[in-house]
């Protein structure tokens, strides 16, 4: 019996210690469209690299010829540079209102963190309780 209580226990444990890690697992990275490329170079090298072409980007009018944004520039035509001048700096106004000021950070969790950390809290809990409910009573 104590060996059982002993074994769930670490399992629980070790359940909540590799999942603790996965609330920061990677997001996918997005669907790229034609204007996420500067020239189309770039995309058709990334085209090349899956020719069943996920992110549609050989969806110029037409048949599908494994061109990837056609209409984008290439890099061998000379375009005329474009001086802008350095824009002036400005000054914010202070905050007037501290903390309140609204200045920190603007997002926070997602839900599913929210959900997932709860999750974590409420079997850690759980763990803690049955293991302190065993031990009073391996203890009698």
């Amino acid at each position: 019996m104590r060996r059982r209580v002993h074994a769930i226990c670490t399992t629980a444990i070790t359940v909540l210690a590799m999942a603790g890690p996965a609330a920061h697992v990677a997001h996918a990275q997005g669907d790229l469209d034609c204007r996420d490329f500067a020239f189309q170079e770039d995309a058709q090298a990334e085209l090349d690299r899956n020719l069943s072409d996920p992110h549609r980007l050989d969806q110029d009018q037409g048949r599908d010829d494994d061109i990837a944004c056609e209409r984008l520039p290439h890099r061998g035509a000379a375009v005329a540079p474009v001086h802008t001048p350095p824009p002036l700096p400005t000054r914010s106004p202070l905050p007037t209102q501290g903390v309140r000021g609204g200045l920190g950070g603007s997002s926070g969790p997602a839900d599913f963190e929210m959900a997932l950390g709860a999750g974590l809290a409420v079997g850690a809990l759980a763990l803690t309780a049955g293991f302190v409910v065993y031990r009073r009573r391996l203890h009698r």
